[in-house]
Order: structure tokens, then C-alpha cells, then sequence
């Protein structure tokens, strides 16, 4: 299965995507991102001075106002 990088509060989002048999990264630092085929962040600091640079060339998905089944479902659309 995928390498997904998860922001460390979508704690509900990682156990379900370790249910699905994805291995799970802790974003923590830029290189986290790097090795990862998709990354999942909460939102609640996403550009927040405006600029957007990229450490990973898979998509990137914001769980914002999303369920972890709804977060699931787009994860697995995109990787396939």
C-alpha cells in the first residue's frame, strides 16, 4: 500500500488508513513530506503567510470539515 504523511492531530484519519494497510509518517518537518505518496493536513494552518511551496510531488489533501472515511475515500481515489 501507499506511504501517506498525516498531521499529528488527524489521529482518527492515521487509524483509519492504518486499518486500510497504508504505512503511516508523522508530518512533523518538511522532510517527513519527501518520501511520502500523499499527505493529509488539517487545514488549521495551511499558507498562513501567503506562500505555498511543495515538498512532494503526490497530492496533497486538506482534512478540513472532513470525516476520516471521507478523507479515506479521497485518498484512495487519487492514488488509483
Amino acid at each position: 500500500m501507499a506511504r501517506i504523511g498525516v498531521e499529528g492531530t488527524l489521529t482518527d484519519v492515521k487509524t483509519a488508513l492504518m486499518e486500510m494497510g497504508h504505512e503511516i509518517i508523522d508530518l512533523r518537518t518538511e522532510e517527513d513530506a519527501a518520501h511520502c505518496d500523499a499527505c493529509i493536513i488539517s487545514g488549521q494552518d495551511k499558507d498562513v503567510m501567503g506562500m505555498q511551496t511543495t515538498s512532494i510531488a503526490g497530492p496533497v489533501i486538506n482534512a478540513q470539515g472532513q470525516s476520516a472515511e471521507d478523507v479515506c475515500q479521497m485518498i484512495n481515489a487519487k492514488l488509483s
